[in-house]
């Protein structure tokens, strides 16, 4: 699955990219900077006006202007029937092809204190974070790989064929879900977020043995692969929209959070799908962290799991003090401040 001496395992030059929530932070610099390297990019959000000022800016840094393409497709993808109509319409601009790379960034946080969070919030953060990717991934998959078995099935049912030569393998397939530090780690103030992202982990994680299935069954299709990344916290409109609930409380555990532009981030995101990795950590503090909890996730060949062993060895013991640590500030502060996760006003 990838070793540092491997070549690009994410070659996107000619393919057609399609990218959820694209028109800002890091779906749109993501967008862009496939676009230099080749790539046809179909961005979908809500904004039409946003869609078309990313798009925009986006096709400016395409390497061959006069052959690639760029669309923008207005949706609502926290709802399975406007992810299929997406896939749809995406398919119908590509020529009937299906895009041959999806990308998950959509999605939105509200971080505030469990019982002060509004009941509603919850099954935002699980549509706008989780299900967004579920039905995403259901649509794109259906796509790419029920023609095949539908076949399969259609031929098994008439005579036998002969076993035919082995096919020259094909580019792979990638579909990309967008994880968070607090899909391995969340502190007080992100509990109605958290759960949302250990789930797209989680999805990412049986969805890519589950595709060892049909690259077995199927040897003469693009294999699937499937991948998460994991940003470090950038300064965007979100975030900014992000710290006016956030409790100081919350504010204060994060100080030290690395902080990375979306443009830093996107470049970083690329580097590690173009090495192979399936998860992908764009900071040293997400990397260490990830380390720790990886459990039977894969790790990327010899050198990368052995890599990510040791790291997790290390940081297991350092966790230990991290957690002591936190826990005694969120104690400290509410002696000091009270229950509101606010400073006490004199």
């Amino acid at each position: 699955m990838g070793s540092y001496f491997s070549k690009n395992q994410f070659p996107v030059n000619g393919q057609t990219i399609l990218i959820t929530g694209g028109s800002t932070g890091l779906g749109l610099n993501a967008g862009r900077q496939l676009a230099e390297k080749g790539a046809n990019v179909i961005i979908v959000a809500r904004n039409v006006g946003k869609l078309k000022e990313g798009i925009r800016y986006i096709s400016k840094c395409a390497c061959s202007p006069e052959t690639q393409r760029f669309h923008h497709i207005v949706a609502d993808v926290t709802t399975a029937p406007e992810c299929a109509r997406v896939v749809a319409e995406a398919t119908e601009w590509n020529g009937g092809c299906p895009p041959d790379i999806v990308w998950c960034c959509s999605g939105s946080a509200h971080p505030t204190l469990f019982i002060d969070t509004p009941i509603d919030q919850f099954q935002t953060m699980m549509d706008s974070n989780y299900f967004s990717c579920v039905y995403m991934s259901h649509a794109i998959l259906n796509a790419w790989l029920r023609p095949a078995i539908d076949a399969s099935a259609a031929t098994k049912e008439t005579e036998p064929q002969a076993k035919a030569a082995k096919p020259t393998p094909l580019p792979a397939r990638h579909l990309i879900f967008t994880g968070s530090f607090v899909s391995f780690y969340s502190f007080a103030g992100f509990t109605p977020y958290s759960p949302s992202k250990a789930a797209i982990r989680s999805l990412s994680d049986s969805l890519s043995q589950e595709m060892n299935l049909y690259a077995a069954a199927h040897p003469d299709l693009p294999r699937v692969r499937v991948h998460t990344v994991f940003p470090a916290t950038m300064p965007t409109q979100s975030l900014e929209d992000e710290n006016r609930v956030k409790t100081d409380l919350t504010k204060a555990l994060e100080e030290g959070d690395q902080i990375l532009s979306p443009e830093l981030c996107a470049r970083r995101a690329i580097s590690g799908l173009e090495s192979g990795e399936e998860l992908v950590p764009t900071s040293t503090i997400i990397w260490a962290v990830m380390t720790s909890v990886m459990g039977g996730s894969v790790r990327g060949g010899f050198w990368r799991g052995l890599e990510s062993t040791v790291g997790g060895w290390i940081t297991l013991i350092v966790m230990v003090f991290i957690r002591w640590e936190m826990d005694s500030k969120v104690r400290k502060w509410g002696a000091e401040h009270g229950s509101s996760g606010m400073v006490k006003k004199e």
